[in-house]
């Protein structure tokens, strides 16, 4: 009897490293997604499970059960950096954790690993950290068994973060703007947090358990961009932007359709992002993580210079 895994999300950056390993493993994987074309495209992942598209209404307790109908895992990874429609930070990330929750546990599913964020707090000034409080505790209401993995800024090829401010410092002459320089990261390799979901779905130990997913060494947000500068090859002067015209440019970008930058996540880069102390996290699940200095390096040479020359001094 083949083995069924429901991943909700599994087109993203993380979600095509979770499908990958599932499927390796032998599962049928059902990719519940908004781009059915994105998830037939993970077929060429390789392995020996088989990737079914199953579009679904992730509003529709309904839609969401059928989904999760006879799988013996599921893996909801769908979050979002910013609001495409007003409430979207509630829809997708303080109700559908709880909507899967309950559906997965009425389809007597065995497993279910949920992937938050660090700094998810119901206290929080951000939108963003309490909408994903607010999925971590109605999921746990829902399926207490849930796995809930936290981790702080994800990296890798792929990624929004090192790739994006590459572009950025390609574009941008002489200096580079720093935002909230002092707070502090802790940035984990995509592998690393998809191994992470895996050993959270094997592992007996890890039910009903909080992980927060940290690299081996933190950073701030300006020893970031000069790392990013160093591998890219760009002398830049680093600048720290003033509060009130962070805010104020913060507040003209989140206008445009795909926003560098927003009013919300200013607020969420003014707390640091690393792994709280005495929290469970990658050592409790057996992975040693992968260091920034030892693969961004790697997949940041196409935004160098001359070809991958790096610039004179």
């Amino acid at each position: 009897m083949r083995r069924i895994a429901t991943v909700f999300g599994g087109t993203g950056f993380i979600g095509r490293a979770v499908a990958k390993r599932l499927a390796q493993r032998g599962f049928i994987l059902r990719i519940v997604s908004r781009d059915p074309v994105k998830a037939r495209r993970l077929s060429t992942l390789g392995g020996v499970g088989q990737i079914v598209p199953f579009p679904a209404d992730i509003a529709s307790d309904e839609a969401v059960r059928a989904a999760l109908a006879g799988a013996e895992v599921a893996v909801n990874l769908i979050g979002i950096l910013y609001e495409r429609r007003r409430g979207d930070f509630d829809r997708l990330q303080g109700e559908l954790p709880g909507r899967i929750g309950r559906m997965a546990a009425a389809e007597g599913v065995a497993r279910l690993v949920h992937v938050s964020a660090i700094g998810a707090d119901a206290a929080s000034p951000s939108a963003y950290a309490r909408s994903k409080a607010a999925g971590e505790a109605a999921l746990r209401a829902a399926f207490p068994a849930a796995v809930i993995l936290r981790p702080s800024i994800v990296f890798g090829p792929e990624d929004s973060f090192f790739n994006r401010f590459a572009a950025m410092a390609a574009m941008t002459p002489f200096v580079f703007p720093v935002v909230s320089g002092d707070t502090r990261f802790q940035p984990v390799h995509v592998a690393d947090v998809a191994d992470a979901v895996m050993a959270a779905l094997e592992r007996e130990d890890a039910a009903g358990r909080s992980y927060e997913l940290g690299g081996p060494r933190v950073w701030t947000m300006r020893e970031l961009m000069a790392f990013m500068l160093e591998a890219t090859g760009r002398r830049r002067r680093l600048i720290e932007m003033p509060p009130g015209l962070m805010r104020l440019q913060a507040k003209i970008l989140e206008k445009l359709p795909d926003p560098p930058l927003t009013q919300d996540q200013l607020l969420l880069l003014g707390r640091d992002n690393v792994v709280s102390e005495g929290m469970p996290g990658l050592a409790e699940l057996g992975i040693a993580p992968r260091s920034v200095e030892a693969t961004v390096p790697d997949y940041l040479k196409r935004f160098r210079p001359g070809g991958g020359r790096r610039e004179a001094a």
